[in-house]
């Protein structure tokens, strides 16, 4: 009997010990799933089938108009070197400045307005309607909730506070530009369609998104949508979630009002597509394009900003408002580089800019003038 109490701590602090390794392995399941939904879904049925008709399909995959070295033209301990290189800079000094709804002076709601809210998500108000480019409000662009590059900065502005939006744009299936918890949050609380590049609907499908909130676009076609025509248009990019590349489609966009135009990179390399969308499409009254996350070692799918600013005046835009930097850091360049070189490149060759803070409204036909906030806290 002297055993007795003994015996009865040890089997108690052995359920503990079961019951904690209960919990972990019903955690990592849990996170399992999330990741294994965020890989999203291949495209099957109707939708591979028409995936096959598609001029830009061939071989089992989507190409580019112009061949793009997709894999990393430098070695392994090349690239490791430089990741643990100055990794202070990569990332602000301070908070980023952001401004929330409250804070913003209120503007005329007509017109042409671009809000920034970080990385490729912008808000685009035209004449009326509100198109949401890339929206991503997650801690982290990655398959994990607990891995991967995390936000440098909070979402201006809480997700159900947006406004009525009539149409949910992406330019293709990359962590950064789409999101599983955000998409699943706007098809709950929004209700305007999700118009995609060709195969990323399968995606959308998995997640919850009724079949007939999906607008599944080739390059060069058009869809309808509360009084906007928008078309998708080339990019020279790549796509994938998981370990297959390319079976979906990567593109830009191009939004037209009655009187009023948009074009909208997404990500893409530098390519002589630029002009035929402008001399197709333009002119443009804003250009929103991608500048940042380049590098030397993947010069064929990230724009540079001097490449961004050329690809502007392709296009035949007037103002231009950078985006794809400062939210998350995804390159090898300092944290503020893109805006400096293309405040530098737009001064150099004429070109109206405006480099928003987080959250700030800009009105296309009067723009804040370029005050350089960010070298504060570069």
């Amino acid at each position: 009997m002297e055993g007795g109490p003994d015996m009865g701590e040890a089997g108690r602090r052995w359920a503990r010990r079961l019951a904690t390794t209960a919990v972990v392995a019903a955690a990592g399941a849990w996170a399992l799933r999330d990741v294994r939904d965020a890989l999203g879904a291949p495209p099957s049925g109707t939708r591979a089938d028409r995936i096959r008709r598609s001029p830009q399909f061939r071989d089992g995959a989507f190409h580019n108009p112009v061949a793009a070295q997709v894999t990393p033209t430098e070695t392994t301990v090349q690239l490791l070197g430089k990741l643990l290189r100055d990794r202070h800079r990569r990332r602000p000094s301070a908070a980023v400045p952001l401004v929330s709804a409250d804070d913003a002076a209120p503007l005329p709601t007509g017109g042409l307005h671009v809000t920034w809210y970080g990385h490729s998500s912008a808000l685009v108000e035209i004449e009326g309607r509100r198109v949401l480019f890339d929206p991503i409000w997650s801690e982290r662009c990655s398959p994990s909730p607990r891995l991967g590059p995390r936000r440098l900065h909070p979402a201006p502005i809480p997700l159900d506070r947006l406004p009525r939006i009539d149409a949910i744009v992406i330019s293709h299936d990359h962590y950064d530009h789409l999101d599983m918890a955000t998409v699943r949050a706007l098809w709950r609380t929004q209700s305007a369609p999700f118009l995609v590049p060709l195969g990323v609907g399968a995606h959308l499908e998995r997640w919850g998104v009724p079949q007939a909130r999906i607008i599944e676009l080739d390059w060069d076609e058009t869809a309808d949508v509360a009084g906007l025509r928008l078309t998708s248009t080339a990019a020279r990019h790549f796509s994938g979630r998981g370990l297959t590349r390319n079976n979906t489609l990567w593109t830009s966009w191009v939004v037209a009002g009655p009187t009023r135009r948009v074009f909208y990179s997404g990500d893409s390399g530098y390519f002589d597509g630029y002009a035929a969308v402008g001399a197709a499409h333009g002119p443009f009254d804003v250009a929103l394009i991608q500048i940042g996350a380049y590098g030397d070692a993947w010069p064929d799918i990230h724009m540079t900003p001097e490449e961004g600013v050329t690809a502007h005046l392709d296009v035949r835009a007037d103002l231009l408002i950078p985006l794809h930097w400062g939210t998350f850091n995804l390159a090898f360049h300092d944290w503020s580089e893109p805006a400096d070189r293309v405040w530098q490149e737009a001064k150099a060759r004429g070109v109206r800019l405006a480099v928003p803070r987080p959250g700030e409204r800009v009105d296309v036909d009067d723009p804040p003038p370029v005050d350089g906030w960010w070298q504060a806290i570069a």
